[in-house]
């Protein structure tokens, strides 16, 4: 898309910052990872962000910079909002009900929860693995689950799905769906007989001292904190995030500080080896995607594990690497079009492997948003010109000509059709029309001056014509 091909003429052109292993294992690690943020932020227009850093059961940093979008400082205490990196401690629940016998990963997820049902007698087959790897056969193709009406709870998120049907046979094909973690969490509340945010709370937060960290059901139930911004013309503007239900798959608040203790515990007796080795094991279908968990390497071949999260106003990103005992989270209060915290964790991952983190040379799409905000104005212009020019047009043209206004509903026609054009571009993801908004919002606000433009120059001349023949 427009903006990623920006993004990557504009990476050609940064800076950056040094920072080398002797330094980072000399103990320099702070200071050299708040000067790369700091750094950062003064490059990007990023308000506000929380870093966290392990190794092994240590805590080498913590820390949080910058503002809220209620203008209080971020500091390693501040709840921001985890999105996807949810799905790591639904899976973990998930895991630990393994552990106690309560349910198995291979059974069928509908002899636990009954109420799970769906408009296909294949869904009767979907397991609880199936459900964690993404391989149930649900997906965004099949069940529009940003599009419809939101649930307000879990119950209510696996009640709709009684209409819905799958995309593929359960376990063929794999496909990333926020329903497969929202059916997972409200199997754990079935079975322990606990909400699920009762249950994260009694058996992962406060058993690893996570006192800062909560899950949430949707986004009227994000505190200021943990809300978000969109960067327009290179500032910062706090909005809300766009309705919609998170719990299970993306509902999960939390802290530098608590995320530092979370990484630790992946390595430190949270789960058994047998039940880590099997969180990581991924499908067949996908050897990237594990249960709760991505599997990849850096850019220099190490092996990590990991899990990115992203709303539409802020994003979050999780990170092992088990070899050398790394661990490291980040959390950004701006959306997922400008993926501010998967790049400092790819900075903050150079500078652990002795490179040098990249610093951008601009905010993000800044020219991009230039170029549509003088788009709009010269749209504005040139409708108004058309408007006041439609009176000679109509004196002037033949019944022919008025075939030629059709061009100017074309901005009105994309503009209705956006989302389905959306669908198509984004292979089968669903999304609705405000969360295109807040993808490119510049773009769409020229979209919708243009589709006004163009509709009231074709009124202003075809009401000309029609006076025209009157007189």
């Amino acid at each position: 898309m427009l903006r990623t091909t920006l993004v990557a003429i504009c990476l050609a052109f940064v800076p950056v910052i040094s920072a080398s292993a002797s330094a980072l294992a000399s103990g320099s690690i702070p200071a050299s990872v708040d000067a790369y943020v700091e750094r950062y932020r003064a490059a990007t227009g990023l308000p506000g962000v929380e870093v966290a850093i392990t190794k092994g059961g240590k805590v080498i940093h913590a820390n949080g910079y910058g503002k809220t979008a209620t203008g209080e400082r971020v500091t390693a205490d501040t709840p921001m909002a985890m999105a996807s990196v949810s799905k790591s401690f639904t899976a973990l629940a998930v895991m630990q009900l393994v552990e106690k016998g309560k349910v198995a990963l291979d059974q069928p997820v509908c002899r636990y929860l009954p109420e799970f049902t769906m408009a296909d007698p294949r869904a009767a087959k979907i397991t609880l693995r199936q459900l964690l790897n993404q391989t149930s056969g649900m997906a965004d193709s099949a069940f529009h689950e940003k599009s419809l009406p939101q649930p307000g709870t879990l119950e209510g998120a696996v009640a709709r799905l009684k209409t819905a049907k799958l995309a593929t046979p359960p376990g063929t094909a794999f496909s990333y769906h926020n329903t497969n973690y929202q059916v997972a969490a409200r199997l754990v509340e079935v079975v322990s007989g606990e909400p699920f945010a009762a249950y994260l709370h009694a058996h992962v937060f406060t058993p690893l001292g996570m006192g800062n960290s909560k899950t949430v059901d949707t986004d009227r139930d994000l505190p200021g904190s943990a809300r978000g911004h969109l960067v327009l013309l290179g500032r910062a503007v706090a909005v809300p995030e766009p309705a919609g239900f998170g719990n299970g798959s993306g509902g999960v608040l939390s802290t530098a500080n608590d995320m530092a203790r979370w990484l630790i515990a992946q390595n430190n007796g949270i789960l058994s080896r047998e039940s880590i080795k099997e969180m990581r094991t991924p499908s067949e279908q996908n050897q990237e995607y594990a249960l709760g968990w991505m599997i990849g390497t850096t850019e220099r071949g190490t092996p990590v594990i990991e899990h990115d999260g992203d709303l539409f106003t802020s994003t979050a990103a999780q990170l092992l690497m088990p070899e050398p005992g790394y661990g490291v989270a980040v959390m950004a209060n701006t959306g997922t079009a400008y993926g501010d915290a998967d790049a400092l964790m790819d900075g903050i991952v150079a500078m652990i492997e002795g490179g040098a983190p990249q610093i951008p040379s601009s905010p993000p799409y800044l020219v991009t948003d230039i170029l549509f905000t003088l788009l709009t104005l010269a749209t504005a212009g040139l409708a108004v010109r058309g408007v006041a020019r439609s009176r000679r047009w109509a004196a002037t043209s033949g019944a022919w000509r008025r075939w030629r206004l059709l061009p100017y509903l074309g901005p009105l026609a994309l503009c209705i059709m956006i989302v389905p054009v959306m669908r198509v571009l984004l292979r089968g993801g669903d999304i609705r029309w405000i969360q295109v908004v807040y993808l490119y919002p510049t773009f769409m606000v020229w979209l919708v001056t243009a589709s006004a433009a163009g509709l009231t120059v074709v009124t202003a001349r075809l009401w000309g014509t029609a006076r025209l023949r009157r007189q």
